[in-house]
């Protein structure tokens, strides 16, 4: 389960490079998704496609570079849906998507950190 929405290799790198910090920037993470979504669901509200795509490209970079493949897979397909102008309940869909799947690695995040947590 943790290998299909979360990388180990690059789990095992991130904790590599990032060493005591690594604790940190999962907590950053979980945090700025959560804002992410936030921003999201206001700019679909708002009708607002440049700012979703926006969001979710930046969404999909950060998802992908801390090996949540599945979550930047999803920000890559919202991403081309505000890119079209696809409807708002489609766009709507995609960021549910998103946040079911965000729902899923957060847990998984929270158990990384405990496992290395001072």
């Amino acid at each position: 389960m943790f290998s299909s929405h979360l990388d180990p290799e690059t789990l095992a790198t991130l904790r590599d490079c990032m060493e005591e910090e690594y604790v940190d920037l999962i907590e950053t993470f979980l945090l700025d998704c959560e804002e992410r979504i936030a921003e999201l669901k206001r700019s679909v509200i708002g009708a607002d496609a440049e700012q979703v795509r926006q969001l979710a490209h930046s969404f999909k970079g950060s998802a992908g570079n801390m090996g949540a493949a599945p979550l930047a897979q999803l920000c890559r397909e919202v991403e081309e849906g505000a890119r079209r102008r696809a409807s708002t309940a489609e766009l709507a869909m995609g960021i549910s998507a998103m946040e079911r799947e965000f729902a899923i690695v957060r847990i998984l995040f929270k158990v990384e950190r405990q496992r290395y947590a001072g």
